[in-house]
Parts: C-alpha cells; sequence; structure tokens
C-alpha cells in the first residue's frame, strides 16, 4: 500500500465498495416495466457494459492506494472477486452467472489498470496531499 496518511479509512472504503458491488450483484432485477427486453433494447449488452465498468472503477479505485508494483495482484483479486460473484450469483435461483460477465469484468480490470499506469494511479496520494493543503491554507 501506498504511504497513506489515512490508510485505515481507505481500507474500509475500499471493503465498503466490494460489499456494495457484491451487494449489487446478488440482489433481484427490479424492472419497471413488463418487457425488459423491450426496456434494453436501445443498449445492446447492457449487463456486459455494467460489468466493465464496475471492475474498470475497482480496478482504478485500488491502483490509488498500491504502486504499479502491486498491479498484478489487484488484478488477480478483482479476477477473484469477479469468480467469486458469478459463483454467488449461480447459486441464488433469481440470477444467472455467464462467462461473458466473466469476459466483461476482465475487460474492465485490464482497462482500469492500463488507465492508472498511464497516470490515474496513486491517485488517493493526490487527494489526501489536495485536502492537507486545503486544511492548512497551501495552495
Amino acid at each position: 500500500m501506498l504511504p497513506l496518511r489515512h490508510e485505515r479509512l481507505w481500507l474500509i472504503a475500499s471493503l465498503v465498495l466490494l460489499l456494495v458491488v457484491l451487494a449489487a450483484a446478488l440482489v433481484p432485477s427490479v424492472w419497471f416495466w413488463n418487457d425488459k427486453v423491450r426496456v434494453l433494447s436501445w443498449f445492446d449488452n447492457f449487463d456486459k457494459w455494467l460489468h466493465a465498468i464496475t471492475f474498470l472503477v475497482l480496478a482504478i479505485w485500488f491502483a490509488g492506494q498500491h504502486g504499479k508494483h502491486a498491479y498484478w495482484r489487484i488484478a488477480v483479486g478483482l479476477l477473484l472477486f469477479g469468480l467469486m460473484i458469478e459463483l454467488c450469483q449461480f447459486m441464488v435461483s433469481y440470477r444467472s452467472a455467464s462467462l461473458a460477465d466473466f469476459g466483461a469484468n476482465t475487460a474492465g480490470i485490464i482497462t482500469g489498470l492500463a488507465v492508472a499506469a498511464a497516470g490515474l494511479g496513486g491517485w488517493s496520494l493526490r487527494v489526501e496531499d489536495w485536502f492537507a493543503a486545503r486544511n492548512t491554507g497551501i495552495g
């Protein structure tokens, strides 16, 4: 982990974020219209995009607290988290597991870590520095 001033806060926020993603993946889908296909016809593969974007955000989130040397661990951890979500969805009757969802997760992780490697990684240090400067009146 990067030398963060508020490491415990970042860890708690990370745990909450993972729990929110897990809960969202396991709650029954709620559709306010009778014909789900008709509603989503404007956006092909909506679910796959949602998986990819979610895991892109997770990859960038964790790259914010860890150096580039740990990106492979972030990738492995998120891949295992995605696999766990698919296994949990397989075990409940109202959701379905999909290899394509896992593929979308993987694409999101790769894209997120590429964005982080291009300069967004370590963003949490910059956030802490900004707050510290703001609270001391510097900058």
